[in-house]
């Protein structure tokens, strides 16, 4: 089959095709212009974005029924954007990743990359969404780039034995996912040797083709010094394993049964949590009942029942009209997690039958299973909120539980509360100060607020840590070899079944794994540019011998 330019006529026309739209190998003369390479460097720099927006979006993940929330209380309408935000992010990584090997594998078939209008404009397209994207998070969901740090972020350089020890002048954020990213980042960039060789010797070593060289190079060996910077929590020896977290059920087992239901609840005891997460409001008469939303709308058929009044706050219906409403239906018709599509017709019927629990309600099936409570006290703003927490107090004092199960957490008149009820186990909202003069014997707080650091400096303080919302089995292992007390979670089904974390490694091990790597790579490297080397001065020799040739044929005819 002919060949032209190092590719068959076939495959040239194809990928012609594909990226610059021309259904014909390009004739000699035609080259990559400047304005060409430019809008390469581009397409490149585009992957990266998508990539970057791709990674973030998947450690969203964990936090997504937040956002899902959020979303329904300013459009009061209900959808999973999970599935939205995945499927668009993909779209854009697939369509730019393989616009980027395309125009590699023209590069290799020495044909020109001359990119078609209609790409150049998706890319602006492509950069200009996922832009958005980042704005929009910094706006509304700034604490989501925590989460990417605790996925990313190293905090320290972890102690290699000697020779291997130095003292860098910059530390890369990994925690997480940082050694697997790093092993990829190798294998990527070993698989750009073949391209950027041949760029450097079809260019004749031009000042452009040693800039790409060298920088090249430059990244290579970045990349193969990065373990001196790369830190995780799950560096250590099986042996030194802290305990698995306790778990905590918010709001129940929300993703096995609608939220804050007595459904819920018993789920939760059956994935065996320890604590028992909610949030409490008090009904216009008095009765303290537990809810999340401070409106009805989005976990009940309030909408049907009091139309009129369906956007007033929950604690305005008295605790007879609360009674009235459907807390089940909605997690069938909306289906907040996926896990509400797998419901038997019997579960589909407990379902339908919840109704909203009363505060007296949890704490007997508490009591009766020998279970911690843990809530807020909600709304903090309300005027009146002294006379929430006294009602909130009386209730559980005048009920079976005992009190030392009760783990109380709202902030405000929290001396009076330990007046009332000395047995209450005192949990704290916030880090410890400096100058502390309060015992903190527990603290409840974003899983984002803490590092791994400030939670082994707890532990060894004897200082119980619970963070929420824990959904991921990724974050779960970290913060358990971090060594956290406790999590919140709303996947306790999960979690329960996870017997180690994800992935441990000592420290030696990952050692041995990344001086392998880099060698492999070094050895595949420096193949390419011998092999290609070998090439080029054979194309050269064969270039001389038919220069040679033609100058005779041209002297003989001369004659």
């Amino acid at each position: 089959m002919a060949k032209d330019g190092g590719c068959c006529h076939a495959c040239a026309t194809c990928l012609l095709c594909l990226y610059s739209c021309r259904w014909s190998p390009s004739k000699k003369g035609m080259k990559t212009s400047k304005c060409d390479c430019a809008w390469f460097f581009f397409l490149f720099c585009v992957c990266l974005f998508t990539l970057a927006w791709l990674y973030l979006a998947l450690v969203t993940l964990n936090d997504f029924h937040l956002l899902n929330e959020f979303l329904f209380r300013k459009l009061e309408w209900w959808l999973d954007w999970s599935v939205v935000m995945l499927s668009g992010t993909a779209t854009l990584v697939t369509y730019s990743s393989l616009l980027l090997v395309l125009a590699l594998i023209l590069q290799l078939c020495h044909q020109p990359l001359k990119i078609h209008w209609l790409h150049k404009v998706l890319l602006i397209l492509t950069v200009l969404v996922v832009a958005t994207a980042f704005v929009g998070l910094e706006i509304q969901w700034a604490e989501q780039w925590e989460s990417a740090h605790i996925a990313l972020q190293a905090v320290m350089q972890p102690e290699f034995p000697p020779p291997f020890q130095m003292t860098l002048p910059f530390s890369l954020p990994y925690k997480a996912t940082g050694p697997f990213l790093h092993i990829g980042a190798v294998v990527g960039v070993t698989l750009l040797a073949w391209p950027v060789v041949d760029c450097f010797y079809r260019t004749s070593r031009s000042a452009l083709g040693v800039l790409l060289l060298l920088l090249y190079l430059g990244i290579v060996i970045a990349l193969y010094l990065a373990p001196l910077g790369i830190d995780s929590p799950c560096f250590m020896e099986h042996s030194q394993l802290p305990p698995k977290p306790a778990l905590f059920g918010h709001r129940g087992a929300p993703m096995l049964a609608p939220e804050n239901t007595l459904m819920s609840f018993q789920k939760a005891l059956n994935c065996g949590v320890r604590v028992l997460e909610t949030d409490v409001l008090v009904s216009a008469d008095g009765v303290p009942f537990i809810m999340h939303d401070e409106k009805l709308t989005r976990t009940t058929n309030v909408e049907e029942l009091f139309p009129t009044r369906a956007r007033s706050n929950a604690s305005s219906f008295s605790w007879s009209e609360l009674q009235q409403l459907d807390a089940g239906s909605w997690f069938l018709q909306k289906y907040p997690f996926p896990t509400a599509q797998s419901f038997s017709s019997s579960e589909q019927a407990t379902v339908h039958a919840q109704k909203i629990l009363s505060l007296n309600q949890l704490l007997e099936e508490a009591a009766r299973h020998n279970i911690s409570v843990m809530f807020d006290l909600r709304p903090e703003e309300d005027p009146q909120y002294e006379y929430l927490v006294n009602v909130t107090v009386e209730t559980i004092l005048q009920s079976d539980i005992a009190p030392e199960l009760i783990l109380w957490l709202p902030k405000e008149f929290r001396e009076q509360v330990k007046k009332q009820a000395p047995r209450f186990q005192q949990i704290y909202g916030r880090k410890r100060t400096n100058n502390e003069t309060n015992e903190l014997l527990h603290v409840n707080l974003p899983y984002q607020n803490l590092s791994s650091t400030e939670i082994r400096e707890y532990r060894h303080d004897n200082i119980s840590v619970n963070l929420y919302v824990v959904n991921a089995p990724w974050l779960f292992s970290i913060l358990w070899c971090a060594g956290t007390s406790s999590v919140t979670t709303n996947a306790c089904h999960v979690l329960q079944k996870m017997e180690r974390p994800l992935w441990l490694l000592p420290p030696a091990t990952y050692q041995m794994i990344w001086i392998v790597t880099n060698c492999v790579s070094l050895l595949l490297i420096g193949w390419v540019f011998l092999l290609l080397k070998k090439w080029s001065r054979r194309k050269e020799s064969s270039g001389s011998d038919s220069d040679v040739l033609l100058t005779k044929i041209h002297s003989l005819l001369s004659e």
